[in-house]
């Protein structure tokens, strides 16, 4: 794609690095793409797996790689309060689409409580919400409103942490419109509501490295579905 316009076409190992034994190498989705390299397209990309697999990882990787805190924020927000980020992001060489926006945002679940008080600590222009005075869900769905209105780059950890069904969903709709404008998106998630969002490219990751999978192929769908209609054969195991 010589003249694609999407932020990051593609991601590969920089020049001289090689997989190695050591962590996060280890992981088969990571030294898959050490090894091949993975493309990106426009829109919104998702990544699914089980916790381990490798997912938050690359997301943030990518999104470090960017230009973007590893706790969050613009590309302008310099967020640390603890080095916990895996060494990838130096290891990693994005390559750009022509002209594209530079623009970008990461939002990880984790370390959203420290970015509430970044925030608070260098208000922008316009002010801030006051999002230590909201539940998550409502302080989650308000920043998203608040800053995802660029066309850029954006990355999400996770997005459906402590969200009920129904804030997904307006997840999905932030997600929707931001591929209508033109916007990137790279998301990790378990979540078999934001997954299904239409037109998505679905990366399944897991033991076997990175393949693209359709969601209703997805092992995170098949088992929730599986509950959903028998949960005492799963719950007899447990309780």
């Amino acid at each position: 794609m010589p003249f694609a316009d999407h932020p990051v076409r593609r991601v590969a190992a920089a020049e001289g690095i090689s997989p190695s034994g050591v962590w996060p190498h280890t992981i088969p989705a990571v030294r898959q793409l050490l090894t091949d390299g993975l493309d990106l397209g426009p829109g919104v990309t998702f990544l699914v797996g089980e916790n381990g697999a490798g997912k938050s990882t690359l997301v943030e990787a990518v999104a470090v790689a960017f230009g973007m805190s590893p706790e969050g924020g613009s590309t302008g927000a310099r967020l640390s309060t603890r080095v916990t980020e895996s060494p990838l992001s130096d290891e990693i060489q994005l390559t750009r689409g022509a002209g594209a926006a530079r623009a970008g945002f990461f939002l990880r679940a984790e370390t959203m409580h420290g970015f509430y008080s970044y925030l608070e600590d260098n208000p922008s222009n316009h002010g801030d919400l006051p999002f230590h005075r909201m539940s998550y869900g409502e302080s989650f769905l308000s920043l998203i409103g608040d800053r995802f209105t660029r066309r850029g780059f954006y990355c999400l950890d996770e997005p459906e942490s402590a969200l009920s069904f129904s804030s997904s969903l307006a997840v999905v709709g932030v997600l929707k419109q931001l591929a209508d404008n033109k916007s990137q998106v790279l998301c990790a998630t378990h979540s078999p509501v934001i997954a299904a969002l239409p037109g998505a490219t679905i990366l399944e990751v897991g033991d076997w490295g990175i393949r693209r999978t359709a969601w209703e192929d997805l092992e995170l769908v098949q088992n929730w579905r599986a509950y959903l209609r028998h949960p005492e054969q799963y719950l007899r195991h447990i309780v």
